[in-house]
């Protein structure tokens, strides 16, 4: 079948393909409210634009920087910094227009011999990251040399567009059950984070029960404020060997808006680092991760493992009657958050908190039986949440074997169907 499929450059078969803006065109002090998106690599984590939170520029500043416009269809790559990346703007994403960040460039597909979906594909698989990556240059920030003259040189399959659709259609799939388990996932964080507000910053169910005066404010009657350091373990002393190979996570991995670690291997242990075990809550502590929310639940070892990682994390251990789900919507809190980044300090672009301050920081402590209650109304949301992500993993894992043989024609379409099916 791949014998019968032609062969283009990128320049036989893109309308247009073309730079983002000079970095001096967008700046921090140009963002409005409201007008035009600007998209950053944050946004091209997939295949496809990932729409969540936004910087914008205006409608006029736009339209000055129109060479950088892109639209619905088009597919952006990353020309510098973490480079590799590319995602195509789907049909369903939040705003018709956007404007590129200063490190990428995109094409612009002819629909008529080649659609998005399947060039995206065709990039992100190891032979098209190898063609893509091949013009490289590693010295100081990694960058694509001269990326829109490069790209348009790059051979690629072309198959009939029937194909095409039917390839793009069977990886897609399998991408939109992956993306439905983690806008479920992030649903399931929020409403944890929803439960831990109403009940313990807002004191919401138990209001009618009286309140007394605290350190913290008005808190219900049978509650006590404790320093954050009394109430949880902090950088609990995990025993590790050295030289002993555990569970790793470093800094890249840490999740910024959920509550499970990305990406876990296995490293002989230094000597130094953070050592945690199941049931602890990871907290970045250096600029800019504390910033950006940093923050994960340790959910991935045996009981009695004890796993290590990066210097920069503060370790919050369970200490009865808090458990580890508390602990985790403790360190999501933005009161708690907020605390922290004001006491961080050291040099600029190096800052980070000292744990001590969590001496200052109070919190209000209910009974047993509601800290209890709280345990076991959140702990089927975190299950769920860790299931989904098991199964987006093997799913992950299915599309990367398939893929690579769907953009060669190794693999027929009906071929790759039944795989699906006996695996998923």
């Amino acid at each position: 079948m791949a014998d019968e499929w032609q062969t283009a450059t990128i320049e036989e078969i893109a309308e247009k393909v073309a730079m983002g803006p000079f970095g001096s065109s967008i700046k921090v002090e140009t963002f409005v409210d409201n007008g035009i998106p600007i998209i950053s690599g944050q946004h091209l984590t997939g295949t496809r634009l990932v729409d969540f939170e936004n910087n914008f520029i205006s409608l006029e500043h736009a339209e000055r920087l129109k060479n950088a416009n892109v639209y619905r269809g088009d597919v952006i790559f990353t020309h510098a910094g973490n480079i590799g990346q590319v995602a195509y703007i789907p049909e369903s994403s939040k705003y018709n227009r956007y404007v590129i960040s200063q490190r990428q460039f995109y094409m612009r597909c002819n629909q008529g011999k080649i659609i998005p979906e399947f060039i995206t594909y065709f990039f992100t698989s190891p032979e098209g990251q190898h063609k893509l990556l091949a013009n490289t240059s590693s010295s100081g920030v990694p960058s694509i040399a001269q990326p829109v003259s490069y790209l348009k040189t790059i051979k690629v399959p072309v198959p009939p567009l029937p194909e095409q659709r039917a390839i793009a259609s069977i990886l897609g799939a399998l991408d939109d059950k992956i993306e439905l388990n983690r806008q479920m996932n992030k649903t399931l964080d929020s409403m944890a984070q929803a439960v831990f507000k109403s009940w313990f910053v807002d004191f919401e169910p138990f209001t009618g029960q009286g309140m007394q005066e605290s350190q913290v404010g008005p808190i219900p009657v049978g509650w006590e404020t404790l320093k954050s350091s009394q109430a949880i373990i902090i950088n609990p002393p995990r025993r590790l060997e050295r030289g002993i190979d555990a569970t790793y996570v470093d800094m890249a991995s840490l999740p910024t808006s959920s509550a499970r670690v990305i990406n876990i291997t296995t490293r002989a242990y230094s000597g130094s680092g953070s050592r945690f075990q199941q049931g602890d809550t990871l907290f970045a502590r250096i600029t800019p991760c504390l910033e950006n929310g940093k923050t994960a639940i340790v959910d991935f070892l045996r009981d009695g493992e004890v796993g290590w990682g990066s210097t920069e994390f503060i370790v919050l251990g369970p200490k009865q009657p808090i458990g580890m789900y508390y602990i985790y919507c403790l360190a999501r809190n933005p009161d708690f958050r907020a605390h922290a980044i004001q006491a961080m300090s050291g040099t600029s672009g190096r800052q980070r908190v000292d744990s001590k301050c969590l001496d200052y920081y109070y919190l209000a402590i209910p009974p047993q039986e509601i800290m209890q209650k709280f345990q076991e109304t959140v702990r089927p949301w975190f299950e769920m949440l860790k299931n989904n992500d098991e199964e987006s993993q093997t799913l992950a894992e299915i599309r990367d074997t398939l893929l690579p043989k769907l953009l060669t024609g190794e693999l027929r379409i009906g071929d790759a169907e039944n795989f699906i099916e006996e695996v998923a």
